[in-house]
């Protein structure tokens, strides 16, 4: 099971990133898609329009670990509103509740190796301190974490059914590890982490752990303590001149390697292989993209790969003795996510997610000649030929640097009913719009708002190059970005060009309200928890991420010494500037962005007369995780754009 924690983590990133706030092959230029939209039929195409409560009515599934036997699988659901854990047989027809949390959303880790308990995590109305619970097969369930200010994860199963959490509890700053014993529940601090490391996998025999240490946001290392040793001590196992960036990504299921990424010779990340006798390094795997997760199945029959291909994963099953891709039956369009063997690799559980459909789970017992489709997560009532599919397009930003972007076109625009426009842009800074079902942006566009969900420079996936085209930028060349992707959309004969706006959440928040203070392109902004004052921001960084404070420095800047720079760009200095309507949408317990920050955002607009909007969830923290505020976030959105563009 170890093998599959990297796709549940994996997966548990993926689904966050599509709640909170997600966009997101078939690349066009900027003039195809321009011929594209000319030659459409110039009728209107008459679509239902659905409501906010229809789209968030879709259900979100996210696990699909399969249990010792091959029985049932781990399942989390939103039907309830929030998140909850079902035990779900192998074809559908019996889904038992095994939590009923109606505050805090409920996230599988994993089944126990040999019986029914299971591991799960969650944290207390949205804060981020994370515990690791277990429930036992009689419903009992157990804090394995406990403590008021604490986070911890897990970190790992061995091979004699223990298993390894990583905690804060010492050092709020560091994480330690800690072996947890699986029948009484007793623990042994294993590595006691004082020096900023970063702790990623843990061998399945359980003598080596795999680390990482941050230099800057462009150079990191991995490091080996053999736990077997009488003082284990990091061993630096990726020595190196210049900046390289490194990842983990596991251990192979004989304990005798460690598999990494890492972009030494190429703009993208490639695959490694680290022989934990010889310490030799080997070549692994290569890919025209970022490798973004390599593991196993437990009897080590076969071997999952996954590849960031412009915005879209793209996954390859190797059978490992024939050296061949696994062939799937035939199945709907869309990407793979979250793909988990049974132990004996019998049955195979995956789901399939595209831009306008959610993630659906599926079953596939190997060498049959269909998989068993087991939920339907769009609601009946959304037809999905009403929904829109993204296009990869590409446009020239102010000093011909080329960003990529997806578009989403309303089924009703063409150049006889020109619609107004969205600019979407991601959080991070580092992070990407990608492909896949987003209902927020579904239900924006089936309203008849074109998005252009824009990877502006400093988003992952594009090169390292690009990657790092931000750095200390931040507010300045990506702001272009977004003012040329305006540009972009304007020269679409169908969009309607004196009516864009601007929207994003967390770091594309900031960017929202950095458009509306430091330019006069955008008609309205929508910022959801963004970032306002960088100085306050950087100076106040959860303490759990002390480990990267030097990267974000170097990202974005230290506040002691660019604090004339970061003031400059930080839009609550300049409400003044802001003349155009603006909604701010927060959440309350949020420990990235404070609510001050928008409290004083909102402030400083309303001081200047300008029309302002505030949406405050006293129950969430950085996202939304509860369906009902997410349809009332929703129909915010929906409420302001109707007014004022």
């Amino acid at each position: 099971m170890l093998t599959r924690l990297t796709s549940i983590l994996s997966a548990l990133t993926v689904l966050l990133t599509s709640i909170l706030l997600v966009a997101c092959n078939n690349t066009a230029t900027p003039a195809a898609s321009s011929e594209q939209s000319s030659a459409s039929a110039s009728t209107p195409v008459n679509v239902p329009q659905y409501s906010a409560e229809q789209f968030f009515a879709t259900k979100t599934y996210f696990g699909n670990d399969i249990n010792h036997d091959a029985s049932a699988m781990l399942v989390a659901s939103d039907e309830s509103g929030v998140f909850n854990l079902y035990r779900v047989s192998m074809d559908g027809s019996n889904w038992q509740p095994l939590t009923q949390s109606t505050t805090d959303p409920a996230f599988p880790v994993s089944w126990f190796p040999n019986d029914d308990r299971l591991l799960y995590t969650a944290d207390q109305g949205g804060n981020e301190l994370n515990h690791v619970y277990l429930r036992e097969v009689d419903g009992t369930v157990r804090d394995l974490t406990p403590g008021d200010k604490l986070k911890a994860y897990f970190a790992g199963w061995h091979n004699d059914g223990s298993f390894y959490i990583a905690s804060n509890e010492r050092d709020p700053r560091f994480f330690d590890l800690y072996h947890y014993h699986s029948e009484d529940y007793s623990r042994q601090l294993v590595f006691s982490n004082n020096d900023g490391y970063g702790i990623s996998a843990v061998s399945k025999d359980g003598r080596y752990l795999a680390l990482s240490k941050e230099r800057n946001n462009a150079d990191n290392n991995l490091f080996l303590v053999d736990l077997a040793s009488d003082k284990p001590s990091p061993l630096l196992i990726t020595e190196h001149q210049g900046n390289i960036s490194h990842q983990i990504y596991g251990f192979t299921p004989d304990s005798q390697s460690l598999l990494f990424g890492a972009n030494a010779d190429s703009e993208f990340v490639a695959a490694y292989s680290y022989n934990l006798q010889s310490g030799t390094t080997s070549p692994y795997s290569k890919a025209d993209w970022d490798i973004s997760f390599i593991y196993f199945s437990e009897d080590k029959k076969y071997r999952v790969q996954g590849v960031n291909a412009d915005a879209s994963t793209v996954i390859s099953i190797t059978d490992l003795q024939s050296g061949r891709a696994l062939q799937l039956p035939e199945l709907p369009a869309g990407d793979l996510r979250n793909v988990s063997f049974s132990d004996d690799s019998k049955y195979l559980s995956f789901y399939l997610n595209a831009d306008n459909s959610p993630s659906n789970l599926y079953v596939w017992q190997l060498g049959s000649p269909q998989a068993q489709r087991l939920t339907q997560a769009l609601d009946s009532s959304i037809d999905e030929q009403h929904l829109v599919q993204s296009e990869v397009v590409r446009f020239n930003s102010f000093d011909d640097v080329t960003i990529p972007a997806l578009l989403y076109k309303p089924h009703q625009a063409n150049p006889n009913a020109k619609v107004p426009a969205l600019i979407w842009i991601h959080g991070g800074p580092g992070g990407q719009s990608r492909t896949g079902y987003s209902p927020m942006i579904q239900h924006l566009v089936n309203h008849g708002y074109a998005v252009l969900s824009v990877n502006n420079r400093g988003s992952s996936g594009y090169g390292k190059t690009f990657y790092h085209l931000d750095d200390l930028r931040h507010g300045e060349d990506d702001l272009q970005d977004i003012v040329y992707g305006k540009k972009y959309l304007q020269t679409l004969d169908w969009v309607a060009s004196e009516r864009i706006g601007v929207i994003g959440g967390s770091y594309g928040g900031y960017l929202t309200m950095a458009a509306m203070a430091f330019t006069d392109e955008f008609e309205v902004g929508i910022n959801i928890f963004g970032v306002t004052n960088w100085v306050r921001t950087l100076e106040s960084i959860p303490p759990w991420w002390e480990a990267f404070r030097e990267a974000l420095y170097a990202e974005l800047g230290d506040p002691a010494v660019d604090g004339e720079r970061l003031r400059r760009i930080s839009p609550v200095f300049h409400g003044d500037k802001v003349k155009k309507p603006v909604l701010v949408v927060q959440g309350a317990n949020d420990p990235r962005v404070l609510q001050v920050e928008s409290d004083e955002m909102v402030d400083a607009i309303r001081a200047n007369g300008v029309p302002v909007e505030y949406v405050l969830f006293d129950d969430e923290g950085h996202g939304f995780l509860k369906k009902s505020n997410r349809i009332s976030a929703q129909q915010a959105y929906l409420k302001f754009l109707k007014q004022y563009l």
